[in-house]
């Protein structure tokens, strides 16, 4: 082990898919399908938001907040799984590999805590309707922005220079198709105890509280919506947080099923389609589940096109 402590690797493989050939070229496909609806989804939101003004709201600049993260987490990790498929070659060197670990964890965290800004911000407009303008002014929110993408700037850093210093001296390939940190500390030879203790404190901060936190806020949401009398109030307050709650049940089942489970009992192919679920899928259908139903969304897209058109 203290040979093992001296150990450094210069880069990882990582495995991704044990698929046919023809599978591989179905995966290429479905792959750079979902990349590039993801991209051109959720630009597509950004740019709504920044150019038309009915859409400078709080809960669409959360929105924009939102498509930022998604864009990323897919730049991460979906253009490797497409080199790795076109050109058979599953190599990432060190550095890359934590750089890639870094901006995924942020990601994940940011995307966290903007959802539950995002909670917060249908609480005010349905419970507390007559102080939403004050609650939810502009110093509030871009606060709350700025400290959600500020937390998974710094504890992501703290992952990723932790999992700099591990030891890697059996094994360099990663059976995922990214780097994972749940895969690159099962990998390492280094002991674990005290990133097990981080990683269990931070599974409380980082996952349960805020998840805790969004359903109290739907409770009290659903509470008051049931008190409205008028039918029609019902169902068009409960349509204003219905794409944030879809959002939030789409991003956390697939992460509290994955990472909750036992380690035994499952295969790491499981583990990796769950994976591509809240990293690929959800990104992609982020843009879909907030503009279909939108009224606000499909009345900016209309207004756009038709200002292109006359121009």
């Amino acid at each position: 082990m203290n040979n093992c402590t001296d150990s450094k690797v210069k880069e990882f493989s990582i495995l991704a898919f044990y698929t046919s050939a023809t599978l591989q070229i179905m995966l290429f496909i479905g792959v750079l399908f979902i990349y590039l609806m993801t991209i051109t989804g959720n630009l597509i939101i950004i740019t709504l938001v920044c150019l038309v003004t009915q859409l400078h709201t709080p809960m669409y600049f959360f929105l924009c907040n939102l498509s930022t993260t998604d864009i990323t987490f897919v730049s991460v990790t979906l253009p490797k799984i497409l080199s790795i498929i076109a050109t058979k070659d599953h190599t990432i060197s060190f550095q890359g590999c934590i750089t890639q670990l870094y901006f995924f964890l942020l990601c994940g965290q940011a995307e966290i805590f903007i959802l539950t800004c995002m909670a917060y911000d249908r609480y005010v407009a349905i419970c507390k309707p007559l102080q939403y303008a004050m609650l939810m002014r502009k110093r509030v929110r871009l606060t709350m922005s700025a400290s959600s993408w500020l937390i998974g700037i710094f504890n992501s850093l703290v992952h990723a220079l932790i999992a700099s210093s591990l030891s890697f001296c059996y094994s360099n390939e990663i059976d995922h198709f990214f780097c994972d940190l749940k895969t690159l500390n099962m990998l390492s030879a280094s002991d674990s105890t005290d990133r097990d203790i981080l990683s269990g404190v931070q599974s409380v901060f980082i996952g349960c509280l805020p998840l805790l936190f969004i359903i109290i806020s739907y409770v009290y949401i659903i509470y008051t919506i049931l008190k409205i009398k008028s039918s029609k109030g019902r169902s068009k307050a409960f349509s204003s947080c219905t794409s944030h709650l879809i959002t939030v049940i789409l991003f956390y089942g697939p992460i509290i099923f994955l990472y909750m489970r036992p380690e035994t009992g499952h295969s790491r192919e499981e583990d990796k389609l769950l994976s591509v679920i809240y990293v690929a899928v959800v990104p992609m259908l982020n843009p879909l589940v907030y503009s279909l139903r939108n009224k606000d969304i499909l009345d900016a897209t209309a207004k756009v096109k038709r200002y292109l058109q006359s121009i």
